[in-house]
């Protein structure tokens, strides 16, 4: 099993996408390569910040190929999405063959909407694509709202399966956050949690996060790795300096309905000049004119407008 260090900030950055929503290749390969120089822990495709349940799973594995010869000697991680367990060992042993060295677990639904799941069965979904694939697993926490929630029994569970080396915690609720990093560190053997809440992604690893498996690292990715450094070493005074500049982003981002963050963030992106279009694919929409002149705002404020590298503004 191919092993690497759940930590610091792994990046889900966004997909580049042509105004008639067909993906934008040879962007993907400059971005993705611009992500990657800055290196983080990892970089992970095929996630919902880079529209992985809107893709055909063609598309998907070549996100995987691509990003796989651009991105060096950074871990590359692919979603792995799936309704039922034979489905998900079949399709993650592809995404291996593909390049993935990792895998984000999300959640079978509709099977798993709502709470609670029976810990049995978030236990051996998991345990099933551990053996049948081989590959480092990291599960995916939602909104309790939403389903799944892992309570302590169940990453107790989730810990007896080697290949689990790590949970997103994306509930983006904060008591919830710290219950799951109490029960963490109780478990008999380590397993990372890392912030997917992209609301408060310094509070999250102050609380005790080993990082964060953010979206948000698709544009601010050498600000939040010296944000995760600065936590580390306990500079607390500029830890807090660069989420100053950043939160309002952030937030402004995810805020809800959050389903829009994917169509705010390629603006963003686009305002950054790291790609020349901010195309979703339907039927998510757009912004407005009101939410692009924010955004602007903000991405000036968070000071994400310096001239980036030429072949990062190339088109």
């Amino acid at each position: 099993m191919n092993t690497f260090k759940v930590e610091g900030i792994i990046a889900a950055p966004a997909l580049p996408m042509l105004p008639d929503h067909s993906i934008d290749w040879p962007t993907l390969r400059r971005y993705v390569g611009w992500v990657a120089s800055q290196q983080p822990t990892a970089i992970a495709m095929n996630m919902d910040a880079s529209e992985g349940p809107s893709l055909t799973r063609d598309e998907q594995l070549e996100v995987v190929r691509v990003s796989r010869g651009v991105i060096g000697n950074v871990p590359l991680l692919s979603g792995l999405i799936a309704g039922s367990t034979a489905d998900a060992i079949a399709w993650g042993k592809e995404l291996a063959h593909a390049g993935a060295q990792g895998l984000a677990v999300f959640p079978p639904f509709p099977t798993f909407l709502g709470n609670p799941v029976p810990t049995e069965m978030i236990y051996r979904f998991h345990r099933e694509i551990g053996d049948g694939v081989g590959l480092p697993l990291i599960a995916f926490q939602f909104p309790k709202s939403f389903g799944p929630d892992f309570p302590p029994d169940c990453l107790a569970a989730l810990a007896k399966i080697p290949q689990v080396v790590g949970l997103k915690e994306a509930s983006f609720d904060t008591p919830k956050t710290v219950d799951t990093i109490a029960a963490a560190k109780a478990l008999p053997r380590k397993l990372a949690i890392m912030t997917g809440s992209d609301t408060f992604i310094l509070e999250a690893m102050l609380m005790g996060c080993d990082g964060a498996l953010i979206g948000f690292a698709g544009t601010a990715t050498r600000e939040l790795i010296d944000m995760h450094r600065a936590v580390v070493t306990r500079d607390y005074a500029r830890a807090f300096a660069i989420w100053e500049r950043l939160g309002p982003l952030a937030r402004y981002c995810w805020r809800a309905p959050i389903r829009d963050y994917r169509p705010r963030m390629k603006e963003v992106l686009k305002l950054q000049g790291l790609i020349p279009h901010a195309s979703v694919r339907p039927p998510q929409l757009g912004v407005d004119d009101a939410e692009r002149a924010e955004l602007a705002r903000l991405v000036h404020a968070a000071g994400l407008l310096e001239p980036r590298p030429a072949e990062a503004l190339a088109v």
